[in-house]
């Protein structure tokens, strides 16, 4: 199977679903001209030309509620942000027109469309452009949220975001385009709303998505140089959450440790732990825990960074803890 990067994963989907439905189409910053800022649509104006690789002005909220405008009337559009920590902006037309419409219409007016773009920390980036946003639209009613790792997910669930009814948020991360992985020729797709079992084990569960995935799938290979085998659940999809996969995992391990760049206050692991402490408390020998970014804003200093995100180092250190392994 051939091996690509995650941008080539990204554009691969939005091409082929534009070449099956002339309504899909793509705008933003710099998508067109400049072959986005991420090159992740390198090539695609050549292709479908300025009518649906539409270059916008820096202004998020303009250009996110022209994209509502047309779902709203028939388009299948994608939005791509520079970053989310920009599309703060546009939360007004995802937040109160989006999400709500179908709900306000009486389930006449839908609005399909994909807001997507790069998530998170990058680096020294600094506090304005290092925020994580899944728990905040996780949060809305009427979104799916969904949140890939790898090239292959990245793939197959942008294919299936364009062709969902409802509106969805599609996090993806700046560090993380340039992975590479497996992704076969043909078409697929990947369902909405299951999480997948990275690597399976016996001894504790360790929830992750996005590009924390590096870090769990790291402790657990480091975990299992002492013995201690470990199952890695990535969640893919936010917002429908999977907590059957998490649950039968947890049954079978008894242990569970999340691994997320959140803030750590209303975060998805705090919305985990609440669900299978309810749904599986008497399947578990310790007490849940997890590992989030630091609460509070995210500095430049290298030092700082290192420190604010979670890594592989404290991973292992809480997994032996709740194995009752601490020295």
């Amino acid at each position: 199977m051939r091996t690509i990067a995650m941008r080539e994963a990204l554009r691969e989907a939005m091409q082929e679903e534009m070449r099956r439905d002339e309504r899909v189409y793509l705008m933003g910053e710099e998508v067109a001209e400049y072959n986005g800022a991420y090159k992740v649509s390198q090539g695609m104006l050549d292709e479908f030309g300025e009518k649906r690789i539409i270059d916008t002005p820096i202004s998020e909220l303009g250009f996110a509620a022209v994209a509502v405008g047309s779902a709203q009337n028939g388009l299948r559009p994608i939005v791509e942000f520079m970053t989310w920590n920009f599309a703060a902006l546009a939360l007004d037309q995802i937040l109160n027109t989006a999400s709500k419409m179908l709900a306000m219409s009486g389930g006449q007016v839908g609005c399909p469309i994909v807001f997507r773009g790069p998530n998170g920390s990058a680096g020294q980036l600094g506090a304005q452009h290092s925020t994580a946003f899944e728990s905040y639209y996780a949060n809305i009613p009427g979104l799916k949220v969904i949140s890939p790792s790898n090239p292959y997910d990245a793939k197959g669930l942008l294919k299936a975001a364009i062709r969902d009814d409802d509106p969805v948020v599609f996090m993806e991360a700046e560090v993380g385009y340039g992975d590479k992985g497996e992704v076969p020729e043909g078409e697929y797709l990947i369902e909405i709303g299951k999480a997948d079992v990275k690597r399976p084990g016996r001894d504790v569960t360790i929830v992750s998505f996005n590009k924390m995935m590096k870090v769990a799938l790291a402790a657990a290979e480091e975990l299992a140089k002492e013995g201690i085998e470990a199952e890695v659940i990535d969640l893919r999809t936010i917002r429908p959450l999977d907590w059957f996969t998490i649950l039968e995992s947890v049954k079978k391990t008894n242990r569970l440790v999340i691994v997320e760049e959140q803030w750590p206050f209303a975060s998805i692991s705090s919305e985990i732990s609440y669900r299978i402490q309810k749904e599986g408390f008497d399947y578990l020998d310790a007490p849940i825990r997890r590992i989030t970014s630091v609460d509070a804003p995210m500095h430049y200093a290298p030092n700082l960074v290192a420190g604010y995100l979670p890594d592989v180092s404290r991973t292992v250190k809480l997994v032996k803890e709740v194995m009752y392994l601490k020295k």
